[in-house]
């Protein structure tokens, strides 16, 4: 099965790399959908996501690691990726690196400002089986 940017076609790689969300559907214990507009980074041919431990997106994902992510382009809301995969890694994130690279790209700030006291962050790393796009 194709990888990362062999997905992903050529034409709608840009959107990726926008400052956009990503609307991530994930599986419940019972089989429910849950989705939900994240942040987003693309590195390495995977998509990443930052989230705490304590919320059910990670619970969700610790049991189905089936994913899809929709990213409609932020200059053009009729053009979009659709993203269908697997989470490869679900990586500790303790001295919140990764979510501040976030903060400072979507809020332009160094620190992200919503950090909680014992929060655990961890980066969720996507890796794309399937890509649908549009427009």
């Amino acid at each position: 099965m194709a990888t990362g940017t062999k997905v992903v076609p050529d034409t709608h790689q840009d959107i990726l790399t926008k400052t956009g969300f990503a609307h991530l559907a994930t599986i419940g214990p019972a089989g429910e959908p849950q989705s939900h507009p994240v942040w987003y980074a693309w590195q390495d041919d995977e998509l990443l996501i930052s989230t705490t431990k304590d919320r059910q997106k990670y619970r969700n994902l610790k049991g189905e690691k089936r994913v899809a992510a929709s990213i409609t382009d932020p200059d053009n809301p009729y053009r979009y990726v659709e993203i269908r995969g697997r989470v490869t890694t679900m990586e500790d994130d303790p001295n919140m690196e990764f979510i501040d690279s976030l903060a400072q790209r979507y809020m332009n700030k160094d620190k992200y400002p919503y950090t909680q006291p014992g929060d655990q962050r961890v980066i969720i790393h996507i890796r794309p089986e399937h890509a649908a796009t549009m427009g």
